[in-house]
């Protein structure tokens, strides 16, 4: 459990660093899947795509909504 533990978040960060979007949430969340309960791991992959991936989706809709609302704005300044 604890080379389990240790790679998942050190690869997660790897991951991040080359992509340069390092976010320390994302590595708790690669220990969660770990580590979690019995039902974290019936979800097995889904857990990446519903609770992680679709809660970063629903933030970026809000983000979007709200910093576009004034004419002066734009967000974001580019997309990659």
């Amino acid at each position: 459990m604890w080379l389990a533990s240790s790679l998942a978040v050190a690869t997660a960060i790897a991951v991040m660093h080359a992509t340069k979007t390092l976010h320390p949430p994302g590595g708790a969340t690669s220990l969660i899947a770990v580590i979690g309960s019995q039902k974290i791991h019936n979800l097995g992959y889904l857990y990446a795509l519903m609770p992680a991936g679709l809660g970063a989706l629903i933030m970026l809709a809000v983000a979007l909504l709200v910093n576009n609302i004034p004419r002066s704005r734009r967000y974001p300044d580019f997309w990659v």
